[in-house]
């Protein structure tokens, strides 16, 4: 908890802040699906001994969506990566 109030400025989810507790639950649970590109990155970090955040691995996969569709032209099916 002192992580989150560190990044918010110290506020809580008091009367000063009453959102603020929605937001951290919300990332929370939007972190938790996965699509295939993201379990697929996160095994091969897993194998080759790297420790990756899911905020960092969810960047780099994105990262990677990007340039592939920049470069192809084509999209990349929301079942992979969305």
């Amino acid at each position: 908890m002192n992580h989150l109030s560190n990044l918010t400025g110290g506020a809580t989810g008091g009367a000063a802040n009453p959102g603020a507790g929605a937001g951290a639950n919300a990332g929370a649970n939007a972190g938790e699906h996965k699509d295939y590109g993201d379990k697929v990155f996160d095994a091969v970090a897993k194998k080759s001994g790297h420790n990756v955040n899911a905020n960092t691995a969810e960047k780099i996969t994105d990262g990677a969506r990007g340039l592939f569709e920049k470069a192809t032209g084509k999209k990349v099916s929301s079942k992979i990566s969305n």
